[in-house]
């Protein structure tokens, strides 16, 4: 079992930052990859970036250059860093983990961009 608990959702004006995190219940070093998700009313969830236990870091095209992922092992902890943020970057956004082929969700953190 792995339980992940978000922090860091918000509201911020369209231009502006924020950084979620999602600390894991056990240490990360043994999760295959950790990633963001985000689910905006009406849509399905959606991958937003993922970052894997080789280093290995993808981005969604919608984020890419905007969203930084970030892990730190020893704090069993991965942040994401969401800059020049947009209105359609409004949604809930989920830490997931792939724990032995086996995923894991946060409760979820609220983001909201207003123009």
């Amino acid at each position: 079992q792995v339980q992940l608990v978000e922090s860091g959702g918000g509201l911020v004006q369209a231009g502006g930052s924020l950084r979620l995190s999602c600390a894991a219940s056990i240490s990360i070093v043994s999760i295959k990859a950790m990633g963001w998700y985000r689910q905006a009313p009406g849509k399905q969830r959606e991958l937003v970036t993922v970052i894997i236990d080789d280093g290995t870091i993808n981005y969604s095209d919608s984020v890419k250059g905007r969203f930084t992922i970030s892990r730190d092992n020893a704090k069993n902890t991965v942040w994401l860093q969401m800059d020049s943020l947009k209105p359609e970057d409004t949604a809930v956004y989920y830490c997931n983990a792939d724990f032995w082929g086996i995923g894991y969700w946060g409760q979820g953190a609220q983001v909201t961009v207003s123009s």
